[in-house]
């Protein structure tokens, strides 16, 4: 159940196993933004990579979840979370390190890259079904929206100081060694899991994994709520991965951003989401959990087209993709929230792997490496900007397939199920 009054439960800050779950993950966080800035940035300034070859880098990830997800989903929900935390963290910290130490050796190719790229996203897929499913066993269904909101903030505070810092370590120390900075994190997360002493129940069953998989995607299927969601996610994540392709690009190469202002730029959406995270409960619980959503979701796209539009001198040209990192990361945050929420809530805890795991398949392992291809096909035919505009569009109109669900009169979730405003007379 998801009361409207979370608020008056005992706060969250004073959970010692919650306090180590979101130190480890702020850490992780932090480095993974690193990684993020900085893979890429190996391609482009170390691997001279052009559009083809950072399309075949987020392929390489994607391939990865479209894969194992299925599986992974299935196999979250047979097992205890926390064990598949915490190995998951281990080994993405080990595999990690082989990047700069291949630059160090002079042997780091593109294929490598592609290769790293691939692992950790087999072992992320895992990660990302476990994680959203372990929480509402540590704190409670009742508190996933308070719960989700300090994640969220832990996510923010890494988006703050994440980008600067991997465009200073870029700049200082090279992109391959800034890495290092995400491997560390992973064990510093892999040891905040192991020191949480809440017990978790065990899992079992019998049935066939085919049988479970399938049993995932028809939850998502058949329910009214979770199915628009779905669709919504994986059109937006074919419009996002322009920017997952093209953005850096687009910033440095056609803004003539230095790596320096690209990590600025990205730091500003750490500083959205973090005022995002801090309000973020509070607004879902004024206008409801699926107003909220699209009417964030609205206001970011609005925001967006500021993105495509940047021109001029460099000033100004950050000035304009500043602002939607700025304001529209904070609204996307508040939008995150309410979106796990609403799937936390809808989703009984023996399928909750299996739900998650349909979720990042059908947006990250489908309809993220589509986009990717595309992106880089249409940047060629009409240039890097027309690319990004393209995105910014899709984005925008995926947003109707809330619009037109029941989403917008959804105001919290009990016992499984929405609870709707009832129909004005």
């Amino acid at each position: 159940m998801l009361p409207p009054n979370v608020e008056a439960a005992p706060s969250l800050w004073r959970h010692a196993d919650f306090l180590k779950l979101w130190t480890g993950q702020t850490i992780s966080e932090l480095g993974s933004v690193v990684t993020r800035t900085a893979v890429p940035l190996v391609a482009l300034l170390v691997l001279g990579a052009g559009p083809i070859e950072m399309a075949l880098l987020v392929v390489a990830g994607s391939l990865a979840i479209l894969l194992v997800g299925f599986i992974a989903g299935a196999w979250v929900d047979r097992v205890r979370r926390r064990p598949l935390l915490i190995g998951t963290d281990a080994i993405r910290s080990l595999l990690l390190l082989s990047i700069p130490i291949a630059y160090a050796t002079g042997s780091l190719r593109m294929e490598q890259l592609y290769l790293v790229t691939f692992v950790e996203g087999c072992l992320g897929a895992l990660f990302n079904a476990a994680y959203p499913a372990y929480v509402p066993s540590l704190i409670g269904v009742d508190r996933v929206i308070d719960g989700n909101s300090k994640l969220a903030t832990s996510s923010s505070l890494a988006e703050i100081g994440g980008p600067g810092l991997a465009g200073a370590l870029v700049q200082l120390v090279s992109a391959p060694f800034a890495i290092l900075v995400d491997a560390v994190s992973f064990a510093v997360s892999a040891v905040s899991l192991l020191l949480i002493r809440t017990p978790e129940p065990p899992r079992t069953t019998t049935t066939a994994i085919r049988v479970e998989v399938v049993e995932g995607l028809r939850l998502v299927r058949e329910n009214s709520v979770l199915l628009p969601i779905a669709l919504r996610s994986a059109v937006a994540h074919v419009a996002g991965s322009f920017y997952g392709v093209l953005y850096t690009i687009y910033l440095i190469d056609d803004l003539n951003l230095s790596p320096f202002l690209l990590g600025v730029v990205i730091s500003a959406g750490g500083v959205g989401s973090l005022i995002g995270s801090l309000f973020a409960a509070r607004v879902i619980r004024r206008l409801g959990l699926g107003p909220a959503l699209i009417w964030t979701a609205t206001g970011a796209a609005a925001l967006g087209i500021l993105t495509p539009l940047a021109q001029g001198p460099v000033a100004l040209a950050t000035f304009m993709v500043f602002v939607p990192q700025l304001f529209g990361d904070g609204l996307q945050t508040i939008e995150g929230v309410a979106e796990l929420s609403l799937i936390q809530g809808l989703s009984p805890d023996r399928l909750l792997g299996r739900v998650n795991a349909t979720l990042e398949v059908l947006s990250h392992g489908i309809a993220y490496p589509i986009g990717a291809l595309s992106a880089a096909a249409v940047a060629g035919v009409i240039g890097v900007r027309g690319g990004i505009a393209l995105g910014w569009a899709g984005m925008a109109v995926s947003i109707l397939f809330l619009v037109l669900s029941p989403l917008p009169r959804v105001r919290t979730i009990q016992d499984g199920k929405a609870v709707q405003e009832p129909q004005a007379a």
